[in-house]
């Protein structure tokens, strides 16, 4: 066991950055490189080796919008729970298309296949671009499948602070009331990609830090890029067990 990797409990993966939202706070900037998304079957087999050896307590899909590829959630979920690993996450903005059929077929996918943490973007951020009633008519399916469902906000400065973008965001969040769906903590927007390029204004004197960084030394999350990078290697060319042996 590669001792630099002794207490890894998280596996995660950026399905895609192709995105339907251009939001100012995102890390990842204008999204050009979208072209590509993860495999599915790489992805869930890499899933299953990891957890055969690694006491895996999470695995999570995010992007860009994840379920712009259902294909490849799906199987990474379907792996992750036929292993027992007890949080199955997938963070999306709920637009991923227009079509309601759609909506509701992945939605009762995504519970078939064991998602049970769903993380819904909602903020004044997310809200720019992308339509409240296509992310809520995204979220009754999701709710109606039987998924736990969570609204996760994107907080500027902290959640306390008064800025019109959070004042915007509580507003949108209290929108969902009458759905009954919890909020949880989401997270603070840090000056990195679209948010250092729009909103360094509000960075003058708060500096928050990427949370996903790891500690090289002891990393406890394993995170596949859509190209297949991970720890420095890439899947696509070598077994995941050989990367982490490495």
């Amino acid at each position: 066991m590669n001792q630099y990797l002794k207490n890894l409990n998280k596996i995660e993966f950026v399905v895609t950055y192709a995105c339907t939202g251009r939001c100012k706070h995102c890390s990842e900037g204008d999204h050009t490189s979208c072209g590509e998304r993860i495999d599915p079957e790489i992805a869930a087999d890499a899933v299953r080796k990891i957890a055969a050896k690694y006491d895996i307590k999470t695995v999570m899909t995010f992007g860009g919008e994840p379920l712009l590829y259902p294909d490849a959630v799906c199987a990474i979920m379907t792996a992750a729970a036929a292993l027992n690993i007890p949080k199955r996450q997938v963070i999306t903005n709920g637009y991923f298309s227009k079509n309601a059929d759609k909506m509701a077929d992945v939605a009762q996918r995504l519970a078939a296949c064991g998602v049970n943490d769903l993380l819904l973007s909602v903020d004044a951020f997310h809200q720019e671009t992308i339509p409240l009633h296509a992310v809520r008519q995204f979220a009754a399916a999701a709710k109606g499948a039987g998924i736990p469902i969570r609204l996760s906000p994107a907080w500027l400065g902290s959640v306390g602070d008064n800025n019109p973008y959070n004042c915007k965001t509580r507003e949108l969040l209290a929108g969902f009331a009458d759905m009954e769906i919890p909020v949880g903590e989401g997270n603070v927007v840090f000056p990195e990609g679209n948010a250092q390029k729009y909103l360094a204004e509000y960075f003058t004197d708060n500096h928050p830090e990427n949370p996903y960084v790891e500690e090289p030394r002891d990393v406890r999350c394993v995170s596949f890029s859509p190209n297949g990078d991970v720890l420095g290697g890439n899947v696509y060319r070598n077994d995941i067990m050989e990367i982490i042996k490495n």
